[in-house]
Formats: C-alpha cells, structure tokens, sequence
C-alpha cells in the first residue's frame, strides 16, 4: 500500500504515544487530533487493511475499527 499520505498526516508533530492511550480521555485527545488531519481517510483505511489493532489510527479507536471491519464483512466488503 502506497503510504505517502503519512508524510501529511497531524500525528507527525505530536509524541507517538499520544495515539496509543490507555484510558478513555486519551481516546479522546487523540480523535481530536484525527478529526483535522488532511490524512485521516486514507489512516483509518490503512489500519482496517493492516488489521492493526492497537491504538487510535484515522480518528477512530480499537473497538470502533472492529465495528467498522464487522459492519464490512456483513455487507460482503471484506474478504476475510
């Protein structure tokens, strides 16, 4: 997968941990920072694709990408 859209991303001046919290407000703070980010579709596409399961990538967290994958697999989107 192509991940020039990286370079753009907001997440590139902010500490890395920031994007892997463990709490609820961490969640939040992070989202945040997504909810501006020229990069944000092509992120979130990317941890679907990648099945990353750990932190928030493209504005969402772990539980709403897991909902987002089931969702596509009912719809036959996925393959898997």
């Amino acid at each position: 997968m192509d991940a020039v859209w990286m370079e753009s991303g907001k997440c590139r001046d902010v500490d890395p941990d920031t994007f892997f919290p463990s709490d609820g407000l961490g969640v939040i703070r992070a989202q945040r920072i997504c909810a501006t980010c020229p990069a944000q579709e092509q992120c979130l596409e990317y941890a679907l694709e990648n099945h990353i399961d750990h932190g928030v990538w493209g504005g969402r967290s772990e539980r709403e990408r897991r909902r987002i994958l089931r969702a596509r697999r009912k719809q036959g989107v996925l393959a898997n």
